[in-house]
Order: C-alpha cells, then structure tokens, then sequence
C-alpha cells in the first residue's frame, strides 16, 4: 500500500509538471509573438533579416510579389451617395474611404432616386456630378445607381467594376420602410464602415440657410440685403407673434450654429503637402468660395490651367460679411477652407487672404499671375471692389477669366432653398429625426482613418 500510495504521489508530481512546463511554454510562445508583431509592425523590412540569409530573400521576394499583384489588382473600393451640396463632412468621407484601398469608385445617385427616397436635391445631377469628379480622392464616377445595394446591383459592382468592398460612414442610411441601405453589402462581408465627419451635412447647411442664426452687427443698423431678409428671420418678431416658430413637422427652424472643431490634423490631412518647384508659375485667385458649388469648381480648373500651382486666398468671415451682408457668408473660414483644398485643382491656400492684393502678397508667394472671374456676386457694391486689383493690374499680371458659369452662385443656390422652403423644412425635420434616433440608440466609436 506503501508503494501504491508512493507511486500516485509521484504520478501527480509528474503530471503538475507537466502542466507547468506546458504553461511556460504557451506563455512563452505568446511573448515572443507579441515581440514579433511589435518588430515586424515597427521594423522596416529591409532591416528585419540579415542580407543574404534565405529568410531574407523570401522576405523581400514576397513584398516584391506583394507590391506588383497590387499595382496589377488593385484593391477597388466603393462609395455612393447623393453629394447634394458637396462640403468638406463629404470629402473627408472620400478621403477615409480611398484609405482603405487602392482606386475609389464613387456611385452617383440620380435626382429621381433622391426625390423618391429622401425629398428634392437642392443641386442636380449634373451640378453634382461636376463637384464629385473634382474632388482629388475620386479616381472614377458611376452615373445612375440605385439608392439601395439590391442583390443584383452588388453583383454588378462585383463583376463589371471589379469592386472588392463597399464603404459607408457610421452615420444612418435609411430607405423609405426603413431599412438599412447597406444590408446586402453587410451580410456578404463586404462592407467597411468609416467616421461621419460630425457637425457638418447636407441637412445641416440647408438649416443655416432655412433659419439663418449668424448673429450679425449689420443687422439692427442697416437694412439687411433682401435676399438675407428673406431667410435671416429679420422678422423673427413677426413670427414669432404668429407661433411660427415651429415647422409643420413640430421641429424648431432655428438651427444651431457650425459645432465643426478645426484641428491641424484635419488640415494636414486634406493639404497636398506640395510646394511649388522652382520657376513654377504661381497662379493666384481669392475669394469667399462660401457654400463650394460647380461654378467654384469651373474657375479654379480654368485658373489652374494658367500656370502650374494654384495658390488659393481665402477671405475672413467678417470681410465676407461686409461685402454681402447680413448672415453670410454660410460656411466659416475653416470650413471653407477644407472645401478648397479638397478640389483636385488646387494646390495651396492662403487662410484669412487680405481683401486687397498688395505688391508685398504677390512678393511673398512669387505669384506671376492673379486671376479672377468675370462675375462677381459682390460686383460694384462697394467702393473698395476697385482697389482689390488694382495693384497686380498696374504690374500687367491681372488676367479675367471668361464665362464660367455665371449664373451659379452661393446666392442662386440660397434662392433655390428659399423658393422651396416648405419641401426643404419638411425634408430636414425627416433626417434630423431620424439621425438623433441613430445617436441614442445605435452609435458607437469607429477609429477616423
């Protein structure tokens, strides 16, 4: 019994060491992976192998094979959507969604598809679809696809366009029995979900245009532009006397003002990084460039193609402001500012621009040429629109561009909301609704790439 009991004794000794060997040697192998990972994530492969070993060899034969299967198969992503009223929240989606892969695609939806699901565009299709193709991340536009991913559309995007994922913001994409737009691309595992850029969209800047609550000191000393007047709430008295302040959805009209938090991230995120080489023609244009339309879009390429660097002066809020009036302009600085540099034809921007255009401007950048349309929205309404020239005039390096969409304008598209007002309010109670329902309910963190 002595024996028996002295041999179970040793068994469990034996066993127990075994265990802790096997632990030991799990634990081991799961840091030395760890210290793998972490050297292959942050050593450059040419320094991971010693030259002329087989495994270098390998190494370097397999990232060689890596590079040119990608230049031969690119990896294609897709992003649709309306695009209505292009602003920076979209760009910087594009920006994210060419991220994840080699060559984005772009699916333009048509005005039937937008009236059928979401309400009136404020811009049509074609006036979109210049915006979109101008934009720097875009490598190719699909015309006339469907607002919703059905099964068959999919497999086109499969097989004819050679699209491997589908991209989406984390922001809701509802049809009109509410359903989600992406299910399909999402149950085949094909589906990438990037960051909404929040405190801009489409729904917002209709809003500022709708209620317009920029407080303006023009306002109680002179009488507001009658454009202004009639969507500023000048007579918010009046209305307000009437109880109707509420839109016919019970929603109030007056929208907050921009919440967008400029970093110098987002700046260097959308900036080219380029500077101009040396004997470059530097091509000089300012402006306002508030609410980026396809007239915007038309002067910078025509400008862009006077020289090889396009340098692009923005005006401050409270110079706009002087120059139009009460309310406007509708984007601020910095949200201007990204909108710009999104466009493909740009190459730098100058943020806060003086109005006037002096000898020690034109000194500083080595501009060789100022450029500027042949329209203005602003044209003869104040005594000071003479001087802003006249300086690169007197040095012979003035050039006006012809016809570029003269009537496309920030003030033509405010007079398209407001003629429509009713339908746009309608349509934005719609999506503010069904936005802050997403928020409290299904919102979570995704990692802005």
């Amino acid at each position: 019994m002595a024996d028996l009991g002295s041999g179970l004794s040793n068994a469990k000794i034996l066993w127990y060491s075994a265990a802790a060997a096997t632990g030991a040697s799990l634990i081991a192998a799961a840091v030395y992976a760890r210290r793998t990972h972490a050297y292959e994530q942050y050593v450059p492969l040419q320094y991971q192998y010693r030259p002329g070993t087989i495994s270098g060899w390998i190494a370097n034969a397999l990232s060689k094979y890596s590079k040119t299967r990608r230049q031969q198969r690119p990896v294609r992503v897709y992003v649709d959507g309306c695009f209505d009223m292009m602003h920076y929240g979209h760009a910087n989606a594009l920006r994210q969604a060419k991220a994840v892969g080699d060559e984005l695609v772009l699916g333009l939806i048509p005005d039937s598809e937008i009236v059928r699901c979401k309400g009136p565009p404020v811009m049509n299709e074609e006036e979109r679809h210049i915006l979109v193709e101008a934009v720097k991340w875009v490598d190719e536009v699909i015309t006339g696809v469907p607002y919703d991913l059905n099964p068959q559309f999919m497999q086109e995007l499969f097989i004819k366009h050679r699209i491997d994922y589908v991209i989406h913001g984390d922001d809701p994409c509802l049809l009109p029995d509410g359903t989600d737009a992406y299910a399909h691309a999402k149950k085949l595992g094909r589906f990438h979900m990037v960051k909404r850029t929040e405190g801009v969209s489409t729904t917002d800047i209709v809003g500022r245009m709708l209620t317009c609550t920029r407080v303006n000191p023009f306002i109680a000393s002179e009488e507001p532009h009658p454009l202004a007047k009639s969507f500023s709430g000048a007579d918010e008295a009046a209305r307000a006397s009437s109880k109707d302040d509420m839109s016919s959805a019970g929603t109030p009209r007056r929208t907050a003002l921009s919440s967008f938090l400029p970093t110098s991230r987002r700046l260097v995120q959308f900036s080219n990084g380029r500077t101009p080489e040396e004997g470059a023609r530097i091509v000089y244009i300012d402006g306002a460039f508030d609410v980026f339309h396809p007239g915007h879009v038309k002067i910078l390429q025509a400008a862009k193609a006077e020289g090889d660097f396009l340098l692009v002066g923005l005006h401050t809020d409270e110079d706009v402001t002087g120059r139009r009036g009460p309310h406007l302009p509708i984007m601020n600085l910095h949200e201007r500012s990204l909108s710009v540099l999104a466009c493909k034809y740009v190459d730098e921007v100058v943020i806060g621009s003086p109005m006037v255009i002096t000898r020690d401007l034109i000194t500083t950048f080595n501009i060789s040429i100022v450029v500027r349309g042949d329209t203005s929205e602003t044209a003869g309404c104040m005594e000071h629109d003479a001087r802003r020239y006249e300086v690169p005039k007197q040095m012979g390096i003035l050039r006006v561009l012809q016809g570029h969409s003269p009537d496309m304008s920030a003030r033509a598209i405010i007079h398209r909301i407001v003629s429509k007002r009713e339908a746009f309010e309608a349509r934005n109670a719609k999506k503010v609704a069904s936005e802050q329902k997403y928020y409290e309910d299904k919102k979570e963190y995704v990692q802005e790439l």
